[in-house]
């Protein structure tokens, strides 16, 4: 088996674009004070929002008071799925959304990111290397 160093492939955040809805709702009755701090709340969760990949795992990293990483393996990735909604496609944004094998987080979204299908398929190719490397075959049970 060899043992290849890890590598970090793509770093990046989700937009702030999918706080757009909120913004404006918020920014309607800004004078009430209160949706000022839920405008820089909801700015401050997608701000400290970080997603990692390397050519072995994706690191998700969250939080603003408190931090939390997780960490998913990528041989553990099933299946991709690349999701364009209407507002994200106007700014050539994209989610990609990975069905996983792993019992906590079943299925992990990368939010709003920049050429999302280069970067799905960039992850596929990390996740046949690192199954190859490991020798594990994905084998569902009906």
């Amino acid at each position: 088996m060899s043992t290849k160093k890890e590598e970090t492939v793509w770093v990046g955040s989700p937009s702030q674009v999918i706080n757009i809805p909120s913004f404006v709702i918020y920014g309607l009755f800004f004078w009430l004070i209160l949706p000022l701090f839920l405008i820089l709340w909801k700015w401050l969760v997608v701000k400290n929002t970080g997603y990692e990949i390397t050519t072995q795992r994706l690191k998700t990293s969250y939080g603003v008071l408190n931090k939390k990483v997780d960490e998913l393996e990528l041989y553990r990735v099933k299946d991709s799925q690349l999701e364009q909604p209407f507002v994200l496609r106007l700014f050539s944004l994209s989610n990609i959304v990975l069905m996983t094998s792993d019992r906590s987080h079943p299925t992990v979204v990368i939010k709003a990111v920049p050429n999302g299908q280069d970067l799905r398929e960039k992850i596929r190719e990390y996740v046949e290397e690192r199954r190859d490397s490991k020798r594990v075959r994905e084998v569902d049970f009906e």
